[in-house]
């Protein structure tokens, strides 16, 4: 195993990292006092052979700590190594009829709004006239759920080469108020289900609802395609996981697996250093300072942008 110099998506944008290969997968080792390593696609792909990368990386030294997960629909652990759980917002895409009549009243009724209002809805390609699209939408604020928008800023050329790398494996739906780009979600097909990359609607039209609408043509898109699930990425609190949740994405834990390549790696873990100085945070002062955050940003926003 040799290293390189690799790329990784981080909070909207491209980092340098050190990378190596295992078999046919690429593998990224981040972190300056204690390297962590991980299958860069492990979103979309299982962990070929985990038992072996970890051979070869103790053999090499090249990290301290291997971390790789299971995948949905695989939940049971099947690995003897330490685990954490991590959560995942999915939702059942086997059966829309099922999914829409499961819905509170309140998300149906935005679904349907949507459609009143003259939101269209429907898959989109990846031109030009979409990317300005895109453009408009991501430089509508510079914050968005009380956190500095990561794509904010960003112009033409920049989001085009940025969200051309995974075409090869997504799907685009489009909310389109007449000739108006006004929301978008991109799916990523990762075997057995598909995951939102990317989904963000305009602040000036969130009274038509059109991420409602949004989220039900992906579970329509699902079905269609044989995909078992739709998932949002993490579970979340707030806001946003009230948003999951009223569109009736679950709570699924899959077992997460930290396993150390040396001495320097089995003390990070028992210290829980492996979660990073954000790791060593009682939960209780998280969300108090996450509160904080929130509410500087909103007020450092009001003052660039006063209504």
């Amino acid at each position: 195993m040799d290293l390189y110099a690799g790329e990784m998506a981080s909070e909207g944008r491209q980092h340098k990292v050190a990378a190596t290969r295992s078999g046919n997968q690429e593998i990224v080792i981040t972190g300056k006092f204690f390297r962590k390593a991980q299958l860069k696609d492990e979103w979309f792909e299982d962990m070929g052979n985990p038992p072996a990368a970890i051979e070869e990386m103790k053999r090499n030294r090249l990290a301290d700590i291997f971390t790789f997960w299971q995948r949905l629909p695989d939940t049971a652990p099947r690995y003897d190594y330490y685990q954490e759980w991590e959560s995942v917002a999915a939702v059942d895409t086997t059966n829309y009829d099922k999914w829409w009549a499961s819905l509170p009243e309140e998300t149906r009724r935005n679904v349907r709004k949507a459609k009143k209002k003259g939101v269209i809805v429907r898959e989109a390609a990846f031109d030009d006239d979409f990317v300005r699209g895109m453009v408009a939408i991501f430089n509508e604020t510079p914050v968005r759920q009380g956190k500095h928008f990561w794509h904010y800023g960003k112009d033409f050329a920049t989001v085009k080469r940025e969200f051309s790398r995974n075409l090869f494996r997504e799907d685009i739906i489009g909310a389109y108020c007449g000739e108006e780009l006004i929301g978008f979600i991109m799916l990523a097909h990762a075997g057995d289900y598909a995951i939102t990359t990317q989904i963000i609607s305009k602040m000036e039209h969130k009274e038509k609802a059109p991420t409602n609408a949004l989220i039900a043509a992906a579970v329509e898109l699902c079905e269609r395609k044989k995909l078992s699930y739709l998932v949002y990425l993490n579970w979340s609190s707030g806001s946003l996981g009230e948003f999951k949740r009223r569109n009736r994405f679950e709570k699924i834990d899959l077992p997460r697996y930290y396993v150390p390549l040396n001495f320097k790696g089995t003390i990070a873990i028992k210290l829980r250093l492996h979660h990073g100085l954000r790791g060593m945070v009682p939960a209780k002062l998280a969300a108090l300072l996450v509160g904080a955050r929130k509410k500087i940003v909103s007020k450092r926003a009001c003052m660039v942008n006063p209504a």
